[in-house]
């Protein structure tokens, strides 16, 4: 006589190997969670700081040389703070030669660092930053 199972549902192995694969599948996605999060944090602030250019641009070529101008991020049509940036500001141009600069706030791996624009002579503009090169958006380079 063949012995009929009468209760149904997983054994204890059974579940022990979906809660070891959810173990793993997680250690590995909240890293990039993370990386993810930083990426997207640092391609904001620089959103945040890229409009003051055009407005810096006016006052270069007006040829205003008052730093108080150009310190007060107001008058570059900016904030003072944003939720990326714990302050920003902007150098008064000297030959032309200046930046925007957004000290990040957030993401525990952005947080002490900056991002700039920086002017050059010729009125090119280029992103820099100190932070780590994989959370830098594509237009920006380490320096």
């Amino acid at each position: 006589m063949s012995r009929r199972r009468t209760t149904a549902g997983f054994t204890l192995i059974e579940l022990m190997v979906v809660v070891a694969i959810l173990a793993v599948l997680a250690a590995i996605a909240i890293p990039q969670y993370q990386t993810y999060v930083a990426k997207a944090e640092m391609a904001a602030a620089l959103a945040e700081i890229a409009p003051g250019r055009t407005a810096y641009e006016t006052l270069v070529n007006q040829g205003v040389t008052n730093g108080a101008v150009y310190a007060n991020a107001n008058n570059l049509g900016l904030a003072q703070t944003t939720s990326n940036c714990s302050s920003i500001s902007a150098q008064t141009p000297t030959n032309g030669v200046g930046n925007i600069t957004c000290m990040l706030q957030g993401h525990v791996a952005l947080k002490t660092h900056y991002l700039k624009l920086n002017r050059n002579s010729s009125g090119s503009w280029s992103c820099v930053s100190d932070v780590s090169p994989r959370y830098l958006p594509s237009s920006c380079t380490t320096g």
